[in-house]
């Protein structure tokens, strides 16, 4: 056992510990440049998807609105709540303003590799579409390169399908316990029992669950937010100044000064929008859209809900109060952001943020249990391994939920979620000149005055995509 855990040990280090972050911030700019900086270009095409008619040209697949709110529902988590409380606490209020930096970057990572799971997608049977990252490399890069995509599918799996449900479990149960003295087992069987109930319904009902979930979950935190906000209304413009001066080293809020203030901001940043992990892909992928890089800005639209908006708003609600200690040496984030609110808004609030940690980690889980099954899916199609997987996710929420030691198990997660992303980024790197032959698709349509535009898979008749998941679509205006 010792010798696993140093195993994965070393593996941690090799990828998060020294080499991934900062690759993720330099292919993150070389993308935003070589794309013409496509994140601000179609940043009104992103409010789009919100109010434009559903895109789908099947009734029974996946919409687009219905994909973002499940790759909301997935990045937006307990991070949101206690990661940017322990960014600030560490970094100090100049870790917002890296965030902020590494989320924009980020958003146009996330462009190109949702795009490319679009592109490589593949239909299924009943009419819905798989894909993601393990798709990409096997269809994009050629056959040869599918033991990459195993590698891929397998850490997807044994991180997200497993080891994140458990720490989400764990994260519910200890904070329903902590605020409303209900029982681990009481908690854990509830979480276990509405996990059964989506899960066993398959994309379509997660997709419904998640369109009435994230919207739900997230309208409730950002009023709360703003509410704050506007009783704080005098302080906002030292709020934000102090976050600005510390992020250039103008005022030293903990030790470290400028360099802790951009180590804590990117860190959260990267870990929060997910953006070149490679797990929001396979959803990306299962939208049914018109064209591979609407999806694309849909997703990159995911990054700045998670980080400019929800991450800000946990941000100014500590920022704003007077809980917060700079450099504190013991630091539980919940605990801060909850005393934080209970500052401004009254003791109730834990109640509320009881509430939120709930559906942010339930939500979490249907998205972690999706990869999962789309990493089986790369591995084999016997059915029987999707109803294990399903069974798994249960029994693994739930113990998560009862133990509070038991999520130790799972120290694998966070190695194999490094190792996952820099095959995702190997496999990104080699694609980038068919995405932007694909974005290049797509700007000319624009130019010719379609509103919507389409592709074609003739035009792309050279790559190995499923031309079935393009059949049917017309230019219009």
């Amino acid at each position: 056992m010792t010798f696993i855990e140093n195993f994965f040990s070393v593996l941690d280090d090799l990828t998060w510990g020294w080499s991934l972050i900062p690759l993720l911030v330099i292919f993150g700019v070389f993308i935003t440049l070589m794309t013409g900086f496509v994140q601000f270009r179609y940043f009104k095409r992103m409010f789009a998807v919100l109010s434009s008619k559903d895109e789908s040209v099947n009734p029974n697949s996946v919409s687009a609105r219905a994909a973002l709110m499940l790759s909301v529902g997935g990045r937006v988590g307990g991070g949101n709540i206690a990661g940017v409380a322990v960014a600030i606490t560490l970094g100090g209020p100049g870790a917002v303003f890296w965030m902020w930096m590494i989320a924009f970057v980020g958003m146009a990572t996330s462009l190109v590799e949702c795009s490319l799971a679009q592109l490589f997608k593949r239909k299924q049977p009943d009419g819905t579409f798989r894909g993601g990252p393990a798709n990409t490399i096997i269809y994009g890069l050629g056959t040869q390169y599918k033991w990459l995509a195993v590698i891929y599918a397998i850490c997807l799996l044994a991180a997200f399908g497993i080891g994140f449900n458990a720490f989400q479990g764990n994260t519910v149960a200890g904070s329903v316990e902590s605020s409303l003295g209900i029982n681990r087992y009481v908690t854990g069987a509830l979480l276990a029992f509405f996990t059964a109930i989506i899960v066993f319904g398959g994309i379509r009902r997660i997709a419904k669950v998640s369109e009435v979930v994230v919207p739900l979950m997230a309208g409730i935190y950002i009023l709360m937010a703003l509410v704050i906000i506007l009783l704080n209304l005098g302080e906002i413009p030292g709020v934000i100044a102090s976050i600005f001066a510390n992020a250039f080293g103008v005022e030293e809020a903990v030790g470290g000064g400028m360099g802790a203030a951009i180590a804590q901001g990117i860190r959260r940043g990267l870990f929060s929008s997910e953006a070149g992990l490679g797990s929001a892909p396979n959803v990306a992928a299962a939208a049914d859209v018109r064209h591979p890089i609407s999806q694309g800005i849909t997703q990159s639209f995911s990054v700045f809900i998670d980080t400019i908006v929800i991450c800000s708003c946990t941000a100014f609600v500590i920022l704003l109060g007077n809980i917060y200690i700079p450099g504190a040496s013991s630091i539980d984030g919940v605990v801060l952001t909850q005393q934080s609110l209970a500052y401004h808004l009254g003791d109730w609030t834990q109640y509320l943020l009881s509430l939120m940690i709930l559906l942010f980690a339930f939500s979490s889980i249907i998205y972690n249990y999706y990869l999962g099954e789309n990493a089986i899916a790369v591995m084999t199609q016997n059915q029987m391994a999707t109803l294990a997987l399903r069974i798994a996710t249960v029994a693994v929420v739930f113990l998560g939920a009862i133990a509070p030691g038991a999520t130790a198990v799972f120290f694998f997660s966070d190695p194999l979620m490094g190792v996952l992303a820099v095959v995702n980024l190997v496999a990104i790197v080699m694609l980038l000149p068919t995405c932007l032959r694909v974005l290049r698709d797509y700007q000319e349509q624009l130019r010719r005055g379609v509103q919507r535009p389409v592709l074609s898979p003739e035009k792309f008749s050279d790559l190995d995509i499923d031309t079935t998941a393009w059949s049917g679509q017309s230019l219009s205006k």
